[in-house]
């Protein structure tokens, strides 16, 4: 079953690098599923599934956040201006977002997740200038930016995803092609998900009494290496034989990803 998961890492590389997101959107139903088959709905640690897949996913985003960030940066895709304001917001939305998601009620976070993958969907089909990104240049102040900034860090630190889900849409609103979106999108995930997971980690020190081998507190460590040794791997190959995709075609299997993400995540229970 954890090899699985190391193929699955492999997708997830391949969506990190062309889309900005994957460690969230890929781990989080992944984890949900494994760990029910393993453990079943009524152990400790199924009560507790949708919290684990989303501290696991916190670690696995940091570790390929940082990866892709680094070939991202050798590569030149990156507007530094674009997310100046927006990185402290989100570190400190990862902090709020981590100690709510460990608070909530599993079922309730699993609900709240397909509430706002659905959501995206509908924003990407329906509000122009996601498909076809806007050329026109706006100017954002330092408040509003750190705002949006802390409403992104809070909502994926909470479910897990990154954060991507929101930069993405909201950078192709701002003129950004779908490489130069997901490169910063894997920026802005690194603050989020280095917070969130040092906030698990110190809320690990109150829930570890039911944990088995193979756990920090909520984060399923030995999971997590598999996904992370998969998704590096993922990236790589991604940087040098698919980078060359399409703009458009990117920006139209973006939403179409998210449905397959949205369906796993309805029909497992």
């Amino acid at each position: 079953m954890l090899y699985e998961l190391f193929l699955f890492g492999l997708l997830s590389g391949v969506t990190t690098w062309l889309f900005g997101f994957g460690g969230g959107f890929v781990a989080v139903p992944l984890l949900y599923t494994v760990i029910l088959q393993k453990w079943g709905n009524e152990s400790s640690v199924g009560i507790h599934a949708m919290q684990i897949a989303v501290a696991t996913s916190a670690f696995v985003m940091l570790c390929s956040a940082s990866f892709a960030t680094f070939r991202h940066y050798r590569s030149g895709h990156i507007d530094w201006q674009k997310i100046h304001f927006l990185w402290s917001g989100i570190a400190l939305g990862g902090v709020v977002g981590a100690v709510m998601a460990s608070l909530f009620n599993g079922n309730w976070l699993r609900w709240i997740f397909m509430g706002y993958v659905f959501v995206t969907i509908l924003d990407c089909y329906f509000r122009p200038g996601f498909m076809v990104t806007s050329k026109q240049k706006q100017h954002y102040g330092q408040n509003s930016e750190l705002i949006k900034g802390g409403i992104i860090g809070w909502v994926g630190a909470l479910l897990g995803v990154g954060g991507s889900v929101m930069t993405v849409p909201l950078l192709r609103r701002r003129g950004s092609s779908m490489a130069e979106a997901a490169a910063i999108a894997n920026i802005l995930t690194l603050p989020l998900s280095l917070t969130a997971t040092l906030t698990y980690c110190l809320l690990s020190l109150w829930q570890s009494e039911w944990v088995p081998s193979g756990f920090i507190g909520l984060i399923w460590f030995e999971a997590a290496l598999f996904l992370v040794v998969g998704t590096w791997i993922g990236l790589y190959f991604s940087e040098k034989f698919i980078s060359k995709l399409p703009d458009l075609w990117r920006a139209k299997l973006y939403p179409l990803l998210l449905i397959i993400v949205l369906l796993v995540m309805l029909f497992v229970n």
